[in-house]
């Protein structure tokens, strides 16, 4: 084995307009990330351990798309999915439509953990929180006054919003009112700001986990499902690597990404490195997304065909990296 390795990200497809000050909050939180996972690491913490407790953290700063500080549906509430996935016997647990969960990534690990199922969803995801007793809040408390003016913009745009956040300087400063050729199901979006989170993880055993959370999409529709809680599609780990995906969550979904990356590796033989390359050229037709992995050997790898991803990884043997650009 070649040593434990993690990697982070908040998001592909960044703002090119993206004020430097927002840009260095965003690397000063998955800095911080990064180092609460390298400490759980050197502590011996198993990989499926610490993507919780990574993405708790970024669920509950409310800089990117996930927990506090979610995008808001149409109706101006918040409705978050999440998923989680132990490659040591490849379990998993994800839940959508959640509306009081503090946070999600934990709900989903208990449903790996404490339920007979991998997939809980909207009211019955919010019974079983109950009954699990995890922390519940109001949902005013994920909603924040920037993301009231983005739901306020996107529906005057009469659009939705990739996941989520441009910068509150004024849309005069912004692409979001500009032409685009983007486009989701075949239909036109004028707005690509994805920042869902994700952790992956390879311990000093060699088992690799990944986690995913988001709110989705500004101005969805209600009961709108994203990539991020489906296995497979925003999330995947088994002995060979494990994967978290952000981007055009329909895209995500029809190429099945995560699992194609794992796929590459076992029926082609490629590196992490190469599979991640090989997904994101020829698996996402003209969908926009990013990913970040781990391999069971500790290498780490992150590949995205947007303007940029929010990122960051780091090795035992020392390696640190966080960056925004290619």
């Amino acid at each position: 084995m070649g040593g434990w390795a993690i990697a982070v990200h908040g998001g592909a497809g960044v703002d090119p307009n993206l004020p430097p000050h927002r840009q260095e909050e965003a690397k000063k939180l998955l800095t911080r990330c990064l180092n609460l996972g390298i400490s759980a690491l050197r502590s011996n913490h198993s990989a499926i351990d610490v993507v919780e407790l990574v993405v708790r953290e970024l669920e509950t700063d409310p800089v990117f798309n996930s927990g506090r500080g979610s995008a808001l549906t149409a109706n101006g509430t918040v409705e978050m999915e999440a998923s989680i996935m132990d490659g040591n016997g490849r379990r998993c647990g994800a839940v959508s439509g959640l509306t009081t969960v503090k946070n999600p990534v934990s709900l989903a690990r208990l449903v790996m953990d404490k339920s007979p199922h991998s997939y809980l969803a909207f009211s019955g995801a919010e019974d079983f929180a109950r009954q699990q007793g995890v922390e519940l809040v109001e949902n005013e408390y994920f909603i924040t006054e920037e993301n009231v003016g983005m739901l306020k913009l996107a529906k005057e745009a009469n659009t939705i919003v990739f996941d989520y956040r441009i910068p509150a300087v004024g849309s005069e400063t912004c692409s979001a009112v500009a032409e685009s050729p983007l486009q989701m199901n075949g239909l036109p979006i004028s707005v690509y700001a994805p920042e869902t989170v994700g952790c992956v993880v390879v311990d000093n055993q060699g088992r690799c986990a990944a986690a995913t959370s988001t709110g989705g999409l500004m101005n969805k529709m209600n009961g709108r499902i994203g990539d991020s809680p489906l296995i497979g599609a925003g999330t995947y780990a088994c002995n060979l690597c494990g994967v978290s995906c952000t981007g055009e969550g329909e895209a995500i979904i029809r190429g099945t990404l995560a699992r194609e990356v794992a796929a590459v590796m076992e029926y082609k033989g490629l590196s992490l490195q190469e599979a991640v390359d090989f997904v994101i050229k020829e698996r996402l037709d003209e969908g926009f997304a990013g990913l970040i992995a781990v391999s069971n050997k500790g290498d780490v790898a992150c590949g995205f065909n947007t303007t940029g991803m929010f990122r960051g990884c780091a090795t035992e043997d020392g390696f640190m990296e966080v960056n925004i650009w290619e």
